[in-house]
């Protein structure tokens, strides 16, 4: 096997359109999947079976299905309905409602994990239900999970290749073009390889920290 420097070379434009595209999918599904998990979470504790047993269904149909599924159904069921996105937006919309299930869970131990006291505190003092949720359980909750979100965002980061099979060619979407092109896999892939470690791997250093922070 021999290391071809100018495919690297020939490779690199669509590489950088790649991690543009990946990184937009890590960032915005990020901040759909932490956003809407906390929604389901705090739905989940509502007083109303009416909120709080459809909000369960959904999740636990969108946990067990695939993702793969779900994005096919968002990019060629949806404009039956009338509904068409992007291939790049659907690949965003497809992450955060999928990994919002699971972060939906990080949520919900986290708000297990604040005392009973804290409750029966807010409620001794005629605290309102938002101010409750707002100024004293959320803070400590969140505080507590920030790690295993994370560790969600890591893992969202290593299933961004998937968007690719509806179009949103993300880095490895771009390797397996440019592959199919030269016939070159080597260098793309392993270009591809090196630059997911490269993002992964100062973001769960970073995890870390604040791990290590939130404890103190």
């Amino acid at each position: 096997m021999k290391w071809d420097w100018s495919a690297v070379g020939d490779f690199m434009p669509r590489f950088w359109d790649g991690v543009l595209v990946t990184l937009q999918a890590l960032v915005l599904g990020s901040l759909i999947a932490f956003a809407l998990g906390l929604v389901w979470a705090m739905a989940q504790r509502s007083p109303l079976k009416a909120v709080r047993w459809p909000v369960m269904v959904v999740t636990e149909f969108i946990r067990n299905t695939p993702l793969l599924v779900q994005l096919f159904f968002l990019f060629y069921v949806l404009p039956e309905w009338g509904l068409t996105l992007s291939a790049l937006t659907t690949g965003i919309v497809g992450l955060g409602l999928h990994y919002s299930t699971y972060t939906a869970e990080v949520y919900r131990a986290g708000i297990d994990g604040v005392p009973v006291g804290q409750w029966e505190a807010c409620t001794a003092l005629s605290m309102p239900r938002g101010r409750t949720w707002s100024a004293v359980i959320l803070p400590q909750a969140i505080r507590r999970v920030v790690p295993a979100l994370g560790n969600y965002v890591i893992a969202m980061l290593k299933d961004s290749p998937m968007i690719a099979v509806i179009g949103a060619l993300e880095m490895l979407g771009q390797a397996r073009q440019f592959t199919a092109i030269t016939f070159l896999p080597t260098e793309p892939i392993t270009v591809v390889g090196i630059a997911f470690i490269v993002i992964a791997y100062p973001a769960s250093l970073l995890t870390r920290a604040l791990e290590r922070r939130l404890v103190r």
